[in-house]
């Protein structure tokens, strides 16, 4: 059988791997912009990226799990929920299907006919699907996503730990600037391009917005080291 694949399918992974990516690249490369901006020493800078690539993989899994375990419990109780209705009022929920494709379009006669037979295949799957608005695409899956968010994030951390590593440390805020900036640009393109949307929305909004976020903490770094001196 041929079986088509969408981008919405994608969904669930896709977000918290770019999340998670962004959050890496941005939250490091600003955490080591605003202490170098401070005049730490290089091995300061790196005690504070590593510090931070770990605690902030560990953060973005811990949230994301937890999260994501919170819209599974809320679909698996709407399902629970949905069972003991067709049980206890299987005909009027078979109204309440065939209402809600002739709402879509399907006339009376055909509703109740498509109703019929996807109700016999697996009564809860319909309901789940054209009532609640719930399917196996968009299905919660916390650990799945949690996983994700923290593989993602400890590889977008890479970057600029290793830009801080091996630069000399005249370069190093320049450095994490323009690779940062480049680095969430192809990050944009490639979410878009895989999630199916318009390529260049998704790259001007990450970097507006994580250049935005550099800038304030390398200011913080700036008046932490001017107060220091």
């Amino acid at each position: 059988m041929h079986r088509e694949r969408h981008s919405i399918e994608r969904i669930g992974w896709l977000r918290a791997a770019v999340l998670g990516a962004n959050d890496g690249i941005v939250s490091t490369a600003s955490l080591l912009l605003g202490v170098a901006a401070a005049s730490a020493s290089h091995s300061t800078l790196m005690i504070a990226g590593v510090a931070g690539w770990v605690a902030g993989a560990m953060s973005m899994a811990t949230g994301e799990y937890v999260s994501v375990s919170s819209q599974a419990d809320t679909e698996k109780a709407a399902l629970a929920e949905e069972q003991a209705e067709l049980l206890e009022d299987y005909p009027g929920e078979f109204r309440e299907l065939t209402s809600i494709y002739v709402h879509r379009g399907l006339d009376p006669a055909l509703a109740r006919q498509v109703a019929e037979k996807l109700m016999a295949h697996d009564a809860l799957e319909a309901h789940a699907r054209d009532e609640l608005g719930i399917s196996s695409a968009t299905r919660a899956r916390p650990l799945q996503a949690a996983l994700a968010s923290a593989l993602s994030f400890s590889l977008g951390a890479l970057l600029p730990l290793l830009v801080a590593m091996w630069v000399p440390v005249a370069w190093t805020r320049p450095a994490l600037v323009a690779s940062a900036l480049i680095s969430l640009g192809v990050l944009g393109g490639i979410a878009a391009k895989t999630g199916g949307a318009p390529i260049l929305p998704g790259v001007a909004r990450i970097l507006v917005w994580s250049a935005l976020a550099m800038a304030v903490s390398s200011g913080v770094g700036l008046l932490f080291g001017v107060t220091a001196g």
